[in-house]
Parts: C-alpha cells; sequence; structure tokens
C-alpha cells in the first residue's frame, strides 16, 4: 500500500457487506457521519463519507484482499 496508513472499524449490514463506520488515519480517529455514496466494481467497493472532521473522503474496499484504502480526500463545499 503506498498511501497513507489506514485502519478502518466496518460493520456488516443485513446483506453481509462491510459498510465503515470510522477509520484511524494517521494516528487520529475519525467517524464516519454519513456515507453519501457509493459504488461498486468487480474487484472493490467505493464509498464517498463525510467524516467527524468535516472533510469528505473515498475510501476502497478490496474485496479480494479484505483490506482499505484511502483513495481521496475531497474539500467539502461551504
Amino acid at each position: 500500500m503506498d498511501g497513507p496508513y489506514l485502519i478502518v472499524e466496518a460493520f456488516a449490514g443485513y446483506k453481509g457487506e462491510k459498510t465503515p463506520r470510522s477509520f484511524l488515519l494517521e494516528g487520529k480517529t475519525l467517524r464516519v457521519e454519513k456515507v453519501v455514496d457509493r459504488w461498486y466494481t468487480e474487484t472493490h467497493i467505493y464509498f464517498r463519507i463525510n467524516a467527524s472532521d468535516g472533510q469528505r473522503y473515498v475510501l476502497r474496499l478490496d474485496l479480494d484482499e479484505d483490506c482499505w484504502e484511502l483513495i481521496m480526500l475531497e474539500r467539502k463545499e461551504a
């Protein structure tokens, strides 16, 4: 993994798919305030989320490796 160190706490919904609840990014724990969007490919699930620090992030779950990656930090519009 080339991106920032990331640990995600997730829960499995009624269909068994993981959804992020909080994540540890470079030593700071951020709560997922809202899942704004999610989309699927054959090998990944992407989540656009609003976090407790007021920022919006895109997280990706690799379904084959069962690991999370930070894909993007988006600046929320005021």
